[in-house]
Parts: structure tokens; C-alpha cells; sequence
């Protein structure tokens, strides 16, 4: 099945090496910069293949209604799960070693910026034989450690476990680096820019932000919180070496524990069940009053009300049976995880009705 030779490694020297590293923190703390910095330290000093998505540049201009305005929250999280798909058609060509395709329903430019994203960086090159839609991984991506870094706010903790789960799919490493700089520090450089966000977006965000916190949820336990800017030299050491274990040590898509899942299944149950269940019929109730205040038409919201119901009915069914739908966890999960991934299947059901308007 290895179709291009730009896709073949060197040789058999073992499991490929690839990696999905979140960089996330507020606007302006200084991810770019860092990621800059870093990939060129990592080319240099581990001569792995490295390159940067970074959000704001693969969804940029095309989706912007005026200057420093960004989509509706809604069509935001829709453009997200996008871009997650397009960084799946690449893994899938790297791990494979044949070419990448252009998936059959896309934002077209967000593609293309998605696509010169790679170029740039030397991770792909257009296939001369092939359709324009067609590209050759670059030898270097498929016989080098391969480490891929998210460059965005992944403010909440559904954002990034998004990213988690898909490499969960393919077995590949999985770490977070939060930037943690102070807020006034992050205003002032968003008020240098040239198109800077508005003062109260980061003053938002910085009250929403969910920093990892590996205690909590075992899928973050390979993070690491740097004080930007300060510190983002002095901890060159624990980065490299947090990316290391990422690279060495892929998630392992859990295979089925009987036992462990129907201790699971019951501790959901008595303990946390009826306070989901609870939570998400507020949430429902508080949806619609806000359909309704938006003028969704009568007709739309009766259809609105039923898809949340079947969400909340499939929810709660999800959970009873140990998570294997939506949530897919093999421990027990805390409320604030079900009612965020809830509140994550809402948003894509509501932009349906709420898009209808505009």
C-alpha cells in the first residue's frame, strides 16, 4: 500500500515515533513565539521532524464577519472538529506510508491554509503525477521521530481531550505544555498587535480557562505548566524531556476489561448518575429559553427540543453502560467531564437552528 516513495522511511528500525503535543494557554502569552523557538531547538538538537498548526493561521481571514471578529461560538467549535479531521487524513498518510487526499467535504480554504501549513514546514509536497488534491509525505516525517504541536487557547479541557482521543485512535505519544503568563502581561502584548483581540475576549477566557491538571484526569498526566515568559528557557530541559516520554510512550487504546467496566458502570451509577441527569435537563431547559429569546422559529424549536432530549436520553444511557459512546473513559468520571463533553454535543445540535437564522 505504500504508493509514494517521498512516503517511504529508511528502514525497519521499529514502531514509528509520532507525537500530538496541545500548546495552549491566553492570547498573547506567547505560544508562537515559544513553539518557534522550540521547534527549532528540537530540529537541532534531536533532529526529529517537527511542525506547528497553528489554529488562528489554518482558520483565519476566510471565516472572519469584520476586522478582529471571529465566527459565532457555535460554527467556531464546527471549524475545530474540521481541522482535527484534516491533521487525521495527514497521521493516517504518515502511518501508512502512502499519499494524502483531500477529504471529500471541506472548507476549501481552510484547507489550503492547512496545506501550505505543511509545505512550509517541509512536512508534504504536491504529487506532480496526481490530482492537485493529492500530496507526498516527505521522507524526513516518516523516518524521524514525527512531533506535531497544536498551537492554540484550548481554554477548556473538551478542547484538548479532543486531541487526546485521536491519539488514542492511532496509538500515538500525547503531552500538554500550558504557558502560564499573567494576565496584564497578556493584555499589553494583544494591545501591540495589529489586529488585536478585544480587551474583555481575554479577560473571558482568562475566568474560563481550565488548566490541565493531571490529578484530576489521567489522560493529562504528561503536562507540564511553564511561567511565560520568565521561565520558558530554564524549563528547555523538562520540555524536551516530557516530549520524550510522549514520543516513547503512545496512548494504548484501552482493550476491553470486563470487570473493571462494570465496577465502573455501577459507581457511575449510584454516585453520579441522578445529579447528571439533573444538571443536563437544566441545561436543556436553559438552551431552549435561549432558542426561544433568539426567535428560533416554532417549527424548529419543536425539532431543537427533541434532538436535545435524544442527546440527553443517549447521555445518560452512555453513562449507565460505561462510557463507551461519547465519553469513552475506562474510569470513573467526574460531573464537570460529562456535563462539558454534554455541553460540546449541544453546541454542534443547537448551530443547526441557530445558523438558520442568519
Amino acid at each position: 500500500m505504500k504508493t509514494a516513495d517521498g512516503a517511504r522511511a529508511t528502514g525497519n528500525e521499529g514502531p514509528r515515533k509520532l507525537a500530538l503535543c496541545v500548546l495552549c494557554g491566553l492570547p498573547a502569552a506567547g505560544k508562537s513565539t515559544f513553539a518557534r523557538a522550540l521547534v527549532h531547538r528540537l530540529r537541532q538538537e534531536q533532529a526529529w521532524a517537527v511542525g506547528v498548526v497553528a489554529y488562528d493561521d489554518v482558520m483565519p481571514d476566510a471565516f472572519l464577519d469584520e476586522a478582529r471578529a471571529r465566527p459565532p461560538p457555535f460554527q467556531w467549535k464546527v471549524l475545530r472538529l474540521e481541522l482535527l479531521k484534516y491533521l487525521e487524513y495527514f497521521l493516517m498518510a504518515v502511518i501508512n506510508g502512502c499519499q494524502m487526499s483531500a477529504p471529500p467535504n471541506r472548507t476549501e480554504a481552510m484547507w489550503e491554509d492547512f496545506i501550505t501549513c505543511l509545505k512550509e514546514q517541509d512536512l508534504i509536497f504536491s504529487a506532480e503525477s496526481e490530482a492537485q488534491s493529492s500530496y507526498i509525505i516527505m521522507k524526513t516525517a516518516v523516518s524521524r521521530p514525527l512531533l506535531l504541536i497544536l498551537d492554540d487557547n484550548f481554554y477548556y479541557q473538551s478542547m484538548r481531550y479532543e486531541v487526546y482521543q485521536l491519539a488514542r485512535k492511532y496509538s500515538l505519544g500525547f503531552c500538554q505544555l500550558f504557558l502560564d503568563c499573567p494576565l496584564e502581561t497578556c493584555l499589553q502584548r494583544n494591545g501591540q498587535r495589529p489586529r488585536a483581540l478585544p480587551a474583555e475576549t481575554i479577560h473571558l477566557m482568562q475566568r474560563k480557562i481550565e488548566k490541565p491538571n493531571p490529578e484530576k484526569n489521567a489522560w493529562e498526566h504528561n503536562s507540564l505548566t511553564i511561567q511565560s515568559p520568565a521561565c520558558a528557557s530554564e524549563a528547555s530541559l523538562e520540555v524536551t524531556d516530557l516530549l520524550h516520554i510522549a514520543l516513547e510512550n503512545p496512548v494504548k487504546y484501552v482493550e476491553d476489561n470486563m470487570e473493571q467496566k462494570e465496577t465502573d458502570r455501577i459507581i457511575c451509577s449510584t454516585n453520579i448518575l441522578h445529579k447528571v441527569d439533573q444538571t443536563l435537563r437544566r441545561i436543556v431547559s436553559q438552551t431552549m429559553k435561549e432558542a426561544k429569546d433568539e426567535q428560533v422559529p416554532p417549527h424548529n424549536l419543536k425539532f431543537l427540543a427533541e434532538e436535545l432530549n435524544k442527546l440527553k436520553t443517549e447521555f445518560l444511557e452512555d453513562l449507565r453502560q460505561g462510557n463507551k459512546k461519547y465519553l469513552c473513559f475506562q474510569q470513573i468520571i467526574d460531573i464537570s467531564d460529562v456535563i462539558s463533553f454534554f455541553n460540546y454535543e449541544k453546541d454542534k445540535i443547537v448551530l443547526k437552528y441557530f445558523s438558520k437564522q442568519h
